[in-house]
């Protein structure tokens, strides 16, 4: 009975978050009470508990790399990069929409993709509004080619690491195996970004004029603080980097460099805090609970269990099933919760097969979990966190603006991912 109240409390909030009738962070509130005011929810626990309760380590990481981006903001670097970017396109929008695709796709997989999205966003803003164009197209691009190119590294999307850590996979494990898809996919979507975007494809040779007249070096406002900023966040991209060898979590790092960004610009904490979502925060930390909720009352594992149970020894349906099951269920819970209560199933389903077998069975799950980010506007932390700055920069979008495009580039990418899976592992 608990299950069936708890999941029935998730598709009732799923279902306002969807249609925005009430403001989603009050939804994960009142949602998030009821799991815990009923005994849905492991009590405590989430607060505490690594798989049944708030994820710290992404709301940390969050929260860091917000500070960090508020106090680069103030050195005039996004102004500067939108101005290049613009430059360089010549306002040709699907060029720049290339442009900044490619920079996004590159930057993931080595900053993870919450991160690179906090830094690309504002300068997609920022060039958005010179060119006197839509930005909503342009975000939701770069926040699915983020969701992509992440799944590339163990650090780039947040389920690599889970699934890195319980499987014993190293980075360049993830290099082998995740890399050659991900190109692959990533490619296909830029040439299919010109059919999908088409609509939003329209300028004005006037403010294009007025960009090609500027001087990006005028924008820098503050030389000194500019190099102290990127001297600070080269280091939490060298740390991020070294997550495997150091074994630091990405949030620590990420508050490290926060409180080292802050003493060495000397800038004003309230101004620094003022550009923290803290929205954004509220809404992770609720939407974790919701599906700690599930979790605890086993509504995801039995689906998993059952999927065990169906599929027996066929591990190629076995993996099948967990392609397209993790993208489909990842598009609705966060892939984060989702796949650290799913990690222990698919051990469970590893450990009867052979090592090669065994891995192909991590691998596809990676994929699905990876690529099914990009499913719905709340299936990943990029998509959230870039929802939250568009909205704050008055360029709003709306649950279904981005799902109408997540959806068709998930289906497009797990079914690349489920043919790569069957060619190189079962072929």
């Amino acid at each position: 009975m608990s299950a069936v109240v708890a999941l029935a409390i998730f598709v009732v909030a799923f279902f306002f978050i969807a249609t925005e009738r009430v403001d989603k962070v009050k939804v994960v509130l009142v949602a998030a009470g009821l799991m815990t005011v009923l005994g849905l929810t492991s009590g405590a626990e989430i607060f505490f508990s690594e798989h049944e309760g708030i994820d710290w380590n992404v709301i940390f990481l969050l929260l860091g790399m917000m500070v960090v981006v508020g106090v680069i903001k103030g050195t005039g670097l996004f102004e500067y990069l939108a101005i290049w970017a613009a430059k360089r396109s010549r306002g040709r929008p699907y060029r720049l929409l290339v442009m900044l695709m490619g920079i996004t796709a590159v930057a993931s997989p080595f900053l993870d993709n919450v991160t690179t999205i906090m830094l690309v966003a504002p300068v997609t803003v920022v060039v958005c509004n010179r060119l006197r164009i839509p930005a909503q197209p342009y975000l939701i691009a770069e926040v699915l080619a983020s969701n992509i190119g992440g799944a590339a590294t163990l650090i780039g999307d947040p389920p690599n690491i889970i699934i890195g850590s319980r499987a014993g996979l190293t980075f360049n494990d993830f290099l082998m195996h995740m890399t050659p898809i991900v190109v692959l996919v990533f490619v296909t979507f830029v040439v299919l970004s010109r059919w999908i975007f088409r609509k939003s494809f329209s300028y004005d040779e006037r403010y294009v004029d007025e960009v090609m007249a500027l001087d990006e070096r005028k924008a820098i406002t503050d030389p000194r603080l500019l190099v102290r900023c990127l001297v600070v966040l080269g280091l939490i991209i060298i740390g991020f980097s070294l997550h495997s060898v150091l074994h630091v979590e990405p949030s620590i790092v990420a508050l490290i460099g926060a409180g080292v960004m802050l003493l060495v610009t000397n800038v004003e904490v309230g101004d620094v805090l003022k550009e923290v979502e803290w929205g954004v925060l509220v809404f992770f930390m609720g939407l974790f609970v919701m599906v700690a909720g599930l979790g605890h009352t086993g509504v995801i594992e039995n689906i998993g269990t059952w999927a065990a149970d169906s599929i027996g020894d066929n591990y190629f349906a076995a993996a099948t099933s967990l392609v397209f099951g993790s993208a489909v269920l990842g598009a609705f819970f966060d892939n984060i919760p989702y796949t650290a209560t799913m990690a222990p199933i698919v051990e469970g389903m590893a450990e009867g097969a052979d090592p090669q077998t065994a891995d192909a069975l991590w691998w596809s799950f990676a994929l699905g979990a990876d690529f099914g980010g990009n499913g719905t506007a709340v299936a990943a932390s990029a998509n959230v966190v870039a929802i939250g700055i568009a909205a704050r920069t008055g360029h709003p979008i709306s649950f279904w603006q981005f799902t109408r495009y997540g959806i068709g580039i998930t289906v497009l990418s797990t079914l690349m991912a489920w043919v790569y899976v069957a060619l190189r592992y079962f072929s």
